[in-house]
């Protein structure tokens, strides 16, 4: 019998759901039928992220670190893992901590899993790639990275949770869905994320020096949070375990130089670009193979980065305040 014919909405948990991309998921979710409970810590996440929800009967906010014993939460038919802090400064704040939450937090979602037959998400990184020596960066690339660097607590941690999650399919049957992310940008980044795009755009916007690390000659690829969530739902959605991890990332390739030029001729800031030195094991080059996920889910991006940026100015403007916002009309 469906969960349909039982007469009830199927339920969702979204771990990290206070989070940039978790609350654009459980706002998804949400408006796909979904009820939805939102597990945070808030140690990087917003209620902020999903106050408008709060008053909805379908959604429910659990404030717990996933690392500890889960409570009881009652039928779960979809797990979704986004429980992790993603920029750089963030992650390397607490690096235990970190990877804890990659491993024991992977753990507690894949016995729940296992206790309710559930399907489970995972949404691992492209920093499972490192500093790739192979360009673009398809899912059977083993990847280059430093096991004991200042990034391996995130890096590590990433690639310890997708063997669990295949362990767990193994081992117990379990229908599991593993993305490695490439960059993601796009409304409720924090101001002080750590992350590239949002360092650009808060500095941008007030006045201050764009920081770029090294020359500006290396480069990512950055996907708009809209096209993202779409990826993850289809992938989920997915009838056939795909068995392998899948790209979720915009292939559109930029160096970060040309970057910070887009995002000041944007806000219009007279700001100046300050170069400062590379940090320890960052990658040189970054860009997807998404013929995987094309094949598998039909699923290219379609926000264009000059749209994406505009609209991620403009959330920036707003939180910022009309003092900050107002500087750079």
């Amino acid at each position: 019998m469906s969960i349909a014919e039982r007469g009830r909405k199927p339920r969702a948990l979204v771990a990290g759901g206070a989070g940039f991309l978790g609350s654009h998921l459980c706002d998804r979710l949400l408006e796909a039928g979904r009820e939805v409970i939102c597990l945070d810590s808030l140690l990087t996440g917003s209620i902020a992220n999903v106050a408008r929800l709060l008053s909805q009967p379908a959604f429910s906010l659990v404030r717990r670190d996933v690392i500890e014993p889960l409570p009881d939460l009652g039928k779960i038919d979809e797990i979704y893992n986004l429980a992790c802090a993603a920029s750089p400064p963030l992650y390397q704040k607490d690096p235990v901590h970190t990877l804890k939450t990659s491993v024991l937090g992977s753990l507690n979602l894949l016995d729940l899993a296992v206790a309710n037959r559930a399907r489970i998400f995972m949404a691992s990184t492209s920093e499972v790639y490192g500093d790739p020596a192979v360009h673009p960066q398809p899912e059977d690339y083993r990847g280059n990275v430093n096991p004991h660097g200042p990034r391996a607590c995130y890096d590590e941690g990433k690639r310890s949770a997708e063997t669990l999650f295949f362990d767990y399919r193994r081992v117990h049957g379990l229908s599991i869905r593993v993305a490695r992310i490439f960059n993601t940008y796009g409304p409720r980044m924090r101001a002080d994320d750590g992350r590239v795009v949002s360092n650009f755009i808060v500095q941008a916007i007030r006045g201050e020096g764009l920081t770029v690390y090294g020359d500006g000659s290396q480069t990512r690829s950055f996907c708009y949070v809209d096209d993202l969530i779409e990826g993850i739902m289809r992938l989920t959605a997915l009838d056939a375990d795909p068995a392998t991890p899948v790209n979720l990332g915009n292939p559109v390739e930029l160096t970060v130089g040309d970057l910070a030029e887009r995002v000041l001729r944007l806000t219009g800031s007279s700001a100046r670009i300050i170069h400062r030195p590379l940090p320890v094991d960052d990658p040189r080059q970054r860009r997807p193979d998404i013929a995987l996920a094309t094949r598998l889910l039909g699923w290219v991006p379609e926000v264009g980065l000059e749209e994406g940026l505009a609209r991620t100015v403009g959330h920036f403007r707003m939180t910022l305040g009309p003092a900050a916002a107002g500087a750079h009309p």
